[in-house]
């Protein structure tokens, strides 16, 4: 499956921003679908996961409440709303899929290019 990431830019705390990552070739709805953000001289960082049929997800602590994640089956692709953000979500933000629902990114075997969200204090 390719996956491409879009929706990211820069803005100030306290404001909203939706990611997209439209998905391509294999069966998409047959994935579970993450999340994950790689801050400058830092390593990727899970933040979100949601399963196949999108009925299970799962956030990291850091966003939790503040993101939401879901997908739409129909137009293979998953969006990341992300709400409140703050300069700590400063992130390159990946989309990826796996045939496992998991947090950590060696269980992922597809990865699209990422993102860049850039958020002022």
């Amino acid at each position: 499956v390719q996956l491409q990431a879009s929706g990211g830019g820069s803005l100030q705390a306290g404001g909203s921003l939706r990611l997209s990552c439209a998905a391509s070739g294999r069966t998409f709805s047959t994935f579970h679908m993450g999340w994950f953000r790689q801050a400058p001289g830092q390593g990727r960082e899970f933040v979100a996961v949601v399963s196949s049929s999108g009925s299970t997800d799962y956030y990291a602590s850091s966003v939790k409440g503040r993101f939401t994640i879901s997908r739409d089956n129909a137009k293979n692709t998953v969006y990341l709303q992300m709400n409140a953000l703050k300069p700590e979500d400063t992130a390159v933000y990946y989309c990826a899929a796996s045939e496992r629902f998991v947090l950590y990114a060696g269980a992922y075997s597809y990865w699209g290019r990422g993102t860049q969200v850039t958020v002022s204090s």
